[in-house]
């Protein structure tokens, strides 16, 4: 079990290993057929190169709900090649198995599909985007069960990683720029490759400045970060609540739960099973009861999105220098500019931004 986040690399890693394993391995993409049970099993035994051992029946278009979920489980836990061998199944996002559990029957459809695994002779590598769901899914798994954090990219792998991007006109150089790359990204790739793309475009070698292009409406990295966001929201409950904590986290993290409520104008109650859905799509971490984003960049996004009106160059500008020495405390800030009103709440996220910075130094 591969866990990881949004562009951190799982598919490519199955992608390559489809390569390396060849033709006793196959490659399946379960958010895109995981619809209905009788659809998920005839997308899958047709776009198969592989048979059961044993089927128990012809396919019927006919098939009911649950009998369509079994046959699909005992196809992954029972296909060989043609000369009898086992097969190696790659399952990009498996959990997306959970869109079964509305239907008849399914109710523990997730848990019963690696049971079946379990009992196999088939071997899996299965990914997920969602951590906390993971964990508490495979909680009591046996040891057959193997989990793979994919981990963020280390400076020095980024600064390898920039070579291919041409950045930086020194080996000294191109370490700076990638060290700075890593702290502006947290490492993780989707994000790299957008960044290192657009510091090539710029042409300056300024991966902050790249940053604030990258930030506006329809950028390649906006809009990863636009995905990202949508789609754990849409995986969530109560999506107007959640969109209002990241928000309000936007603006100043990390907050107790008191403080969330307060800002929310909700019950601690409401608002702690609101934080516990955030938490559950690994959008939030909690640490000493105090919440924040997961994602760095994401928050950054949100900061400058969760507005009735698209962001200025001003806006871009401003904001990604303050995330720049946030993340990298030794640059120096931007002026505020102070040509439109700012309002109480501004200058009291000001002041709280400065004590933030203090606690990350």
């Amino acid at each position: 079990m591969v866990v990881g986040g949004c562009g951190s690399g799982r598919t490519t890693l199955l992608r390559r290993l489809e390569e390396l394993l060849g033709s006793e391995s196959e490659y399946h993409d379960i958010e895109r057929v995981a619809t209905t049970p009788e659809a998920f099993l005839a997308s899958v035994t047709q776009t198969s190169r592989y048979h059961e051992k044993a089927p128990d029946a012809p396919l019927s278009t006919a098939l009911a709900t649950r009998a369509a979920f079994v046959r699909a489980r005992d196809f992954f836990a029972h296909a060989c090649t043609h000369d009898g061998s086992g097969v190696t199944f790659l399952l990009d996002e498996v959990l997306e198995m959970r869109t079964f559990e509305s239907f008849p029957g399914l109710r523990n459809a997730p848990r019963e599909f690696w049971e079946a695994l379990c009992e196999s002779a088939n071997r899996f590598v299965l990914t997920t985007r969602f951590v906390a769901r993971a964990r508490r899914l495979f909680h009591d798994a046996p040891d057959r069960f193997e989990f793979v954090h994919v981990p963020p990219l280390s400076p020095a792998e980024i600064s390898t990683a920039l070579h291919e991007f041409g950045i930086g006109a020194t080996s000294n150089e191109q370490l700076e720029i990638g060290r700075i790359i890593h702290a502006l990204t947290d490492g993780r790739p989707r994000y790299l490759g957008h960044l290192a793309k657009a510091t090539v475009a710029m042409g300056a070698g300024d991966p902050v400045s790249s940053l604030a292009t990258q930030m506006a409406p329809g950028a390649q990295l906006s809009m990863a970060c636009r995905f990202s966001y949508e789609l754990r929201l849409h995986r969530a409950r109560g999506y107007g609540a959640l969109k209002a904590i990241l928000q309000i986290l936007s603006k100043e993290e990390p907050l107790t739960l008191t403080e969330i409520a307060r800002r929310l104008r909700r019950t601690p109650g409401s608002t702690k099973d609101y934080l516990s859905w955030l938490a559950d799509v690994d959008l939030l971490n909690v640490r000493q009861k105090r919440y924040c984003f997961a994602d760095p960049v994401l928050r950054l996004w949100v900061r400058l999105h969760g507005h009735a009106v698209p962001p200025n160059e001003e806006d871009l500008a401003r904001e990604a220098q303050e995330y720049a020495v946030s993340r990298f405390p030794y640059m120096e800030p931007l002026p505020v500019s102070r040509d439109r009103p700012v309002s109480t709440e501004d200058q009291t996220t000001d002041r709280d931004r400065s004590w933030n910075l203090v606690e990350i130094d």
